[in-house]
């Protein structure tokens, strides 16, 4: 056993998934320490009871990690010593056709990632302006084909079935990018949106960081470059000393700094990748409350 997990500790996976992390963590952690789990999936959330009644150290929540804040609070805990956050959408979700998340396997246009959420990606795509649409492919999916793509969606309208808006994207494209399929950037940002999920991780990221005991850490795990440079960000802030007049005279220990940057970027192995091609993309940076 790892001697700095051996104490009484608390740590939150704030995106279970299907509780890869928070397995890892417990075979860590002492009898005494304490796991809560958060997802906003209804499927994870299930999973994670399954592991609770297993385990008595896991407490399993629903809702955004953006109210990690709130759950804490009314479990009756102050602050916890370190919080991960894995923003990938987790392998059931892909695998799943039923839950409209991939674009290799045909299933309705959902992407929900909260089934009690009512907006699904065939609503909004089938109500949104066309502007609206390739706003939301050229910012959050990078797609320099933005324009050409949500003109040929509406025009393609009422679309269902993720095989549907996958045969819209490719007969949209005037070429092929080697190496990734035509509907990859048009799916992450259609997913990103139905989910509010750059907003999600802004308010997150905050949430999470205040959450932290002094010498706690947080861990995020991003797959993608918006994701990760609002987390590059986010720490380089918290790491940096405040903006002051150059005469104002303070000493060094005066000068409160929120965060110290630990690790980061640090990406997957060549065997990680190897057992886990999905990880190829994923960035881990970590940063721990100094103050």
């Amino acid at each position: 056993m790892n001697p700095a997990l051996s104490e009484q500790l608390v740590f939150v996976d704030a995106t279970f998934g299907r509780g890869g992390h928070s397995r890892a963590l417990l075979g860590q952690l002492s009898p005494d320490a304490r796991l809560i789990t958060i997802d906003r999936d209804l499927e994870a959330v299930a999973v994670a009871r399954e592991l609770a009644s297993a385990d008595p150290r896991v407490t399993a929540c629903h809702g955004r990690f953006s109210d990690i804040s709130r759950i804490l609070a009314d479990l009756g805990l102050a602050s916890v010593h370190g919080v991960i956050l894995d923003l990938g959408v987790s392998s059931p979700q892909l695998n799943e056709p039923r839950r409209g998340f991939s674009f290799r396997t045909d299933g309705p246009l959902d992407m929900r990632m909260d089934q009690s959420s009512e907006l699904t990606a065939a609503k909004w795509l089938n109500e949104a302006e066309e502007s609206e649409i390739g706003a939301v492919l050229k910012i959050l999916g990078e797609e320099r084909h933005a324009r050409r793509i949500a003109k040929a969606i509406v025009l393609a309208r009422p679309l269902t079935r993720t095989r549907e808006l996958a045969e819209v994207v490719s007969r949209a494209q005037p070429r092929r990018t080697p190496g990734k399929h035509d509907s990859t950037r048009t799916f992450q940002a259609v997913r990103m949106h139905i989910n509010n999920e750059l907003e999600e991780l802004e308010q997150g990221l905050s949430a999470a960081f205040s959450c932290l005991t002094i010498a706690g850490r947080l861990a995020v795990i991003s797959f993608h470059s918006l994701e990760d440079r609002m987390v590059k960000r986010f720490i380089r802030k918290l790491a940096q000393a405040p903006s002051l007049p150059r005469r104002l005279p303070l000493r060094s220990s005066e000068i409160i700094v929120p965060g110290r940057k630990v690790a980061g970027p640090i990406r997957a192995t060549a065997s990680e990748t190897r057992d886990n091609p999905r990880a190829r993309s994923a960035m881990l940076r970590v940063v721990e409350r100094a103050a």
